[in-house]
């Protein structure tokens, strides 16, 4: 239980700091007015309590285009869900292909700290 605390702490922290690279990469897509740390921190939360209530309905709704695309559609589900949780958040505006563009960071990100704790685990 413990382990599973760290390791959601350490994927929203992570989110958070995804967040962040975006809106310094996409800059006219990504707009951060005001935007602090509690900010992205919060975005980051409200983004995995999304991605954990409302993407797995969106996926299955959505299957046939994913299976019709091959999964590229997934980009899309996965942008919809950055800007979803963007929409909730006060000082932050994206864009929707900059909340597509987001969503492929933070899915790297997730990839590559995956990658490592599996590493870890063994």
């Amino acid at each position: 239980m413990v382990r599973q605390l760290v390791v959601f702490c350490i994927r929203w922290v992570l989110i958070s700091l995804g967040f962040w690279v975006a809106s310094r990469l996409l800059g006219s897509s990504f707009h951060d007015t005001g935007a602090t740390t509690s900010t992205f921190l919060i975005a980051g939360l409200i983004l995995s309590l999304v991605n954990s209530i409302l993407k797995p309905i969106v996926v299955v709704l959505s299957l046939p285009a994913i299976l019709l695309t091959l999964g590229l559609f997934m980009l899309i589900v996965n942008g919809l869900m950055v800007y979803l949780a963007l929409k909730l958040v006060p000082g932050l505006e994206v864009t929707f292909w900059g909340a597509v563009v987001t969503g492929m960071i933070i899915s790297l990100i997730n990839y590559v700290i995956t990658g490592i704790m599996d590493y870890k685990a063994e």
